[in-house]
């Protein structure tokens, strides 16, 4: 077996405050299905890729672990005569690894997993890799037990194991990732991460099918950025407990700029590309303005449109008096911006070469030159967007205050960057409870034998007795982007499990456009408080979650049991009326469900 490193801090003890220590005392409830020690698992039907275009490239890749079904796990009573009932539980040695940006909650997946494994056998193990995947290619472990665990349950941060590259890609990784496998003889292994590394996670189950490999694969989804989304995954554990923390700070943001009535605040927040953690915040603090990603990649803005429009908003609250404002902007908004997403693709390729900093403008691009040379002399070392914005916009109002058009107060602007002070919060209790939950429902995959699945938790909004728990493979949730090259070119990119953008037609942004006039002009700002483990608070989940309709797979098992109720009706011997209703309808739910089904309709993404 691998060994500890003699001066390695991980499974230390914490030290925790009169709090810390109060919520470790906290066990999660668990839901139904979960309870006791019997695994009832019923099948639906070989998991589809939504990407219907990309399903053919897919399933090519991933030949052994493509078109497996959903699995969604009872209570012990359910009446359901085709579910797999499993009682023995053998002695398994189960080893789980951090990869990815450490996300509040990653603990209660170890404790409920630890918790599982041990409530079904208790001679079974499990097996944390240190240091993240470094530490699973070079065996260093750390076995788990309740005393290890016992200042870590209900806490942040990823500090029990660590983490590191967070990447299992190459033949070489994948390599040592397997040797590592069969040398503990792991009859699982568990990875905890985001988009990424659940597309790792789905390319080391196929790799282990086809090397005959005995240790099933298993994805949880972890990722604070809130991008792991699709038709079987609601959310991932952590976006409440950033969405919380940083509201709260927004919160205290617009509390002072509506106290000193003279500052205008650009806040970026972090997440990647997506903006949900963006659109999450401003629908719980209610700043002025939120400047989203998909927005301006729909509506094709430039970094001067956008500048405008936040000019004529300082412009129009001016008019009212009122001098001071608050405007969210996501990290990942740069990416959005054509213009400067090109000249950023420059400027790293130039780097890759070994161009300096300096020497950077003369080998750009004559428009990329002209633009680089636009930027503000601090900017173009890194472009940080809430201060490229705020410069802009300042330059902009000072304009018009020359000119007499804007009769406002000087602009001021202060720029922050909430992000990394709120990835070790003590997570949510939702989060608690959600991660806890998908830890057991990783020993439940485990028993039923599959590899190449996601943990997944649907009904989320519903109070836990009410979750429904279930396993999709993770290959069901993969698209395959197509790359544009220029006016007639096209290249097809690898299948992955790629992030999830806001959806412009969902209940969510439809909930902050209709509010987006009322946040602009009538400081109407919302503090939720500090994050709370119990009290008023301390029951919230995400709006955004409680605003969607979202149960994806309880929506399947409904349209199973439609189908399996027409079935029982229409059978040889019943009336020709009954027979001729059924065909009509049938007939017109295909034609309809055909032409959905379609590459042309449902399109493809391009960026």
């Amino acid at each position: 077996m691998g060994s500890v490193a003699m001066d390695s801090d991980y499974g230390v003890p914490r030290e925790l405050s009169a709090l810390q220590k109060a919520r470790a005392l906290y066990r999660p409830d668990l839901p139904p299905c979960l309870q006791g020690t019997t695994v009832k698992v019923e099948y639906g039907d070989a998991a589809i890729a939504a990407d219907v275009a990309g399903a053919h490239v897919i399933s090519h890749a991933f030949p052994h672990t493509y078109g497996q079904p959903l699995a969604h796990f009872l209570r012990k009573t359910a009446a359901v005569p085709d579910a797999t009932v499993i009682t023995e539980h053998p002695v398994v040695r189960v080893g789980v690894v951090f990869s990815g940006r450490q996300s509040p909650g990653g603990h209660n997946v170890i404790w409920g997993l630890h918790d599982a494994i041990k409530a079904h056998n208790a001679n079974s193990k499990l097996i944390g890799f240190l240091g993240g995947t470094d530490g699973l290619f070079a065996q260093k472990t750390l076995e788990i037990s309740d005393e290890v665990l016992s200042s870590y349950k209900n806490q942040g941060g990823y500090d029990l194991l660590g983490r590191t590259r967070d990447q299992i890609r190459t033949t070489e990784q994948v390599n040592a990732a397997m040797t590592a496998c069969q040398a503990l003889k792991l009859d699982a292994l568990v990875i905890i991460g985001g988009v990424t590394s659940n597309t790792d996670a789905a390319q080391l189950a196929e790799t282990f099918a086809e090397s005959k490999c005995s240790t099933k694969v298993v994805g949880v989804p972890v990722t604070l950025n809130g991008d792991l989304k699709n038709q079987f995954v609601e959310t991932t554990v952590g976006f409440d407990t950033i969405c919380k923390v940083n509201s709260q700070l927004i919160s205290n943001v617009c509390t002072d700029a509506l106290s000193a009535e003279k500052y205008y605040y650009f806040v970026r927040l972090m997440g990647r590309k997506a903006s949900h953690v963006a659109l999450e915040c401003a629908l719980q603090s209610h700043p002025n303005m939120v400047i989203l990603g998909e927005e301006v990649a729909a509506s094709k803005l430039t970094i001067f449109d956008i500048t405008k429009q936040i000019c004529d908003a300082v412009q129009a609250r001016a008019e009212k008096d009122k001098n001071h404002g608050v405007v969210l902007i996501p990290e990942g908004l740069v990416e959005s911006i054509p213009e400067l997403y090109a000249l950023l693709q420059e400027i790293h390729g130039l780097h890759d070469k070994g161009v300096s900093v300096e020497n950077i403008s003369s080998h750009l691009s004559p428009w990329a030159s002209a633009l680089f040379e636009f930027l503000p002399p601090f900017i173009r070392k890194q472009i940080e967007t809430e201060k490229l914005l705020a410069q802009l916009v300042e330059a902009e109002m000072n304009k018009r205050l020359k000119e007499g058009t804007y009769k406002g107060k000087k602009f001021n602007a202060i720029c922050h960057f909430f992000g990394y002070q709120a990835r070790g919060a003590l997570p949510s209790k939702f989060d608690c409870d959600y991660a806890y939950v998908l830890g057991h429902v990783c020993y439940h995959i485990l028993a039923a034998g599959l590899n190449g699945y996601m943990a997944t938790v649907t009904n989320l909004k519903s109070p836990v007795n009410k979750w429904k728990c279930g396993a999709a493979p993770i290959t069901s949730m993969m698209t395959v982007k197509r790359w544009s090259r220029g006016p007639a070119a096209s290249q097809i990119g690898k299948p992955a499990v790629h992030m999830a953008s806001i959806d412009l037609k969902g209940k969510p942004y439809e909930l902050l456009r209709q509010n987006s006039s009322s946040f602009l002009m009538e400081d109407i700002y919302r503090n939720p408080g500090p994050l709370q483990f119990e009290g008023p608070g301390g029951e919230t989940k995400p709006i955004s979650l409680c605003v969607e309709d979202r149960d994806y797979m309880g929506r399947i098992k409904q349209l199973q049991e439609y189908l399996e109720k027409v079935k029982s009706i229409v059978k040889p011997g019943c009336s020709q009326d009954v027979l001729k209703a059924a065909l009509s309808a049938m007939a017109s739910v295909t034609e309809m469900l055909t032409i959905m089904s379609s590459p042309s309709f449902s399109g493809q993404a391009t960026i």
